[in-house]
């Protein structure tokens, strides 16, 4: 499942004339990063939600002819992130699968970070896996952190006030029986994660590389920067 149906308020005025998912950042449009990543875990259907400029979004990825891209229409009304989800489940299956925001991408370390995320799930302990940045190792976050992460893995809210180094990568394993009982309205997949954390069941795996996220016009330019510098090492 790919969330592309954002407006993309903060990135203006790049996203006055297109989605925020077709800016692109090292030559590419940030939804193809994703995509990518995705083909390269063996992914063979990607749902992708659209609302905002949802043309332009449709032409784009009917460019891809290496994976079937199924639309999920939000043009009449934006569902948010949770709601997103709940309308495209029966495109998605009864098994876990992957959730990734169209906005955030990274430079891959040692080895693909979605098959890190995949190898290291336990579905007899956990409902949702998600892959979490080191606030060192990314560009284009100012915030205070999501999650404060034990040894196993488990992760809870960072206190208010606390600072956690840890950040939701946009990226994650997710069962759909989490939204079951849920309807398509818009509500954010904040609260399916705070169901997780209650029945001690959310977990993160650590990134590797280098995290991106592009939410501000100067963001390109840090992580345009970034691949200058992971070329140049």
């Amino acid at each position: 499942m790919m969330l592309a149906a954002g407006l993309g308020k903060r990135m203006r005025p790049i996203t006055s004339t297109m989605p925020k998912p077709l800016v692109e950042v090292h030559g590419k449009a940030l939804i193809d990063y994703g995509v990518d990543a995705l083909v390269r875990a063996g992914v063979e259907t990607i749902v992708v939600n659209v609302h905002y400029l949802a043309d332009l979004m449709r032409a784009h990825l009917r460019k891809r002819s290496d994976v079937e891209i199924i639309i999920s229409d939000e043009t009449d009304r934006l569902l948010d992130s949770g709601g997103g989800i709940v309308k495209a489940l029966p495109h998605l299956g009864p098994d876990p699968f992957y959730v990734m925001n169209a906005d955030t991408f990274w430079i891959e370390g040692y080895r693909d970070n979605l098959d890190l995320l995949a190898a290291l799930w336990r579905p007899e302990a956990m409902d949702i896996s998600l892959l979490i940045a080191d606030m060192a190792q990314s560009t284009g976050y100012d915030g205070r952190g999501d999650f404060v992460m034990d040894a196993t893995g488990r992760l809870t809210r960072r206190e208010e006030r606390d600072i956690s180094p840890f950040i939701y990568a946009g990226a994650g394993i997710m069962k759909p029986e989490l939204f079951d009982g849920y309807e398509a309205e818009p509500f954010s997949l904040n609260q399916i994660f705070d169901s997780a954390i209650e029945a001690e069941r959310l977990f993160g795996v650590r990134l590797g590389g280098l995290w991106m996220t592009v939410g501000t016009p100067p963001a390109v330019r840090l992580a345009e920067d970034a691949f200058k510098a992971s070329a140049a090492a």
